[in-house]
């Protein structure tokens, strides 16, 4: 098993977060991602990748979030099957910009930033 990327958070840490923390990061990663597949840099796209599929897993193994499993499952099926698979969502980069901008800006807001 490879070591966790985010050594940090896959200890413990990442449980700290609230559920908007924890999608807005991941949209962090996700947005990366987006931004270097359109300059044709499939490396970094690929590790923007694996760093947004890691914390949807430690999202998805958050036990205050079981009841929101098939969301968080869904919208992780979403983002691989946009860059890995035949898109059958139809998504383009904006449309997963704009689902993970609102957890964003929900999560600064609650922050009072």
């Amino acid at each position: 098993m490879k070591p966790a990327i985010h050594q940090t958070l896959a200890a413990g840490r990442w449980c700290e977060f609230t559920l908007l923390e924890q999608l807005g990061n991941i949209g962090s990663e996700v947005g990366r991602a987006l931004a270097w597949d359109k300059k044709g840099n499939m490396d970094l796209r690929d590790k923007a990748l694996e760093r947004a599929l890691e914390l949807f897993d430690l999202t998805i193994n958050d036990p205050r979030w079981k009841w929101r499993l098939h969301e968080l499952t869904r919208a992780r099926e979403v983002v691989c099957d946009f860059f890995y698979g035949d898109n059958q969502y139809h998504s383009t980069p904006e449309s997963l910009d704009k689902y993970f901008l609102y957890f964003a800006l929900a999560a600064r807001a609650a922050a009072g930033r």
